[in-house]
């Protein structure tokens, strides 16, 4: 996020640090930065360098197929390129595009962040989609949030997200607009009816 000073300081301790990476953050109803309103957030790393994540539910206006166009990759005639949307993932580095996508070995650049979450940013994979050799599922964002040493700790202890541990099903499966709902779910409660001073997860 956009807060240019952290409020803690990382620990000296690194027994007490708890990485979040392969976990969900829920932006609380009370965060009031616009950019990442409702927003879920996919954490593909932490540590206490700081925090890089990818929001999942914030589509832009641009399909995949268009993107493709853009980018001089020839787009198969496959219809779901031509209705899927690339999705922003923060606002850093809006120009570099990351694939969350179903576990698929063989790309230039992929890192395994859970059992069935990858994360691949070279360009063969995007040339891959609508072809055989695409992943089963995959998400496609342009840039990410960044957060410095401490400062995720910080927003969490202000109650400004939930987390919870990833699932793929809410990643791949889920109708975009439900996202944000169905990730709280999983914690037991209707987010929407949740005040802004709850406490977090």
């Amino acid at each position: 996020m956009s807060k240019s000073t952290p409020k803690a300081k990382p620990s000296d301790d690194s027994s007490e640090f708890r990485s979040l990476q392969n976990h969900f953050l829920i932006a609380m109803p009370g965060l009031d930065d616009p950019f990442f309103q409702r927003s879920v957030t996919y954490i593909c790393e932490h540590n206490q360098e700081g925090a890089m994540g990818l929001m999942v539910n914030q589509p832009v206006d641009m399909t995949v197929a268009k993107l493709l166009e853009q980018i001089e990759i020839e787009v198969p005639t496959d219809k779901y390129l031509q209705l899927a949307h690339v999705y922003t993932g923060g606002p850093v580095a809006t120009d570099r595009g990351f694939v969350l996508h179903t576990p698929q070995q063989g790309w230039r650049s992929s890192l395994q962040l859970g059992n069935d979450i990858m994360i691949t940013t070279s360009r063969d994979i995007l040339e891959s989609l609508g072809s055989d050799q695409a992943p089963a599922k995959f998400i496609l964002a342009l840039g990410y949030a960044g957060w410095d040493p401490g400062q995720l700790e910080q927003e969490i202890a202000d109650n400004s997200w939930l987390t919870i541990p990833a699932d793929a099903d809410i990643l791949f499966n889920t109708p975009t607009p439900e996202r944000w709902s169905k990730a709280a779910e999983r914690l037991g409660f209707d987010i929407s009816q949740l005040s802004s001073q709850a406490g977090h997860a």
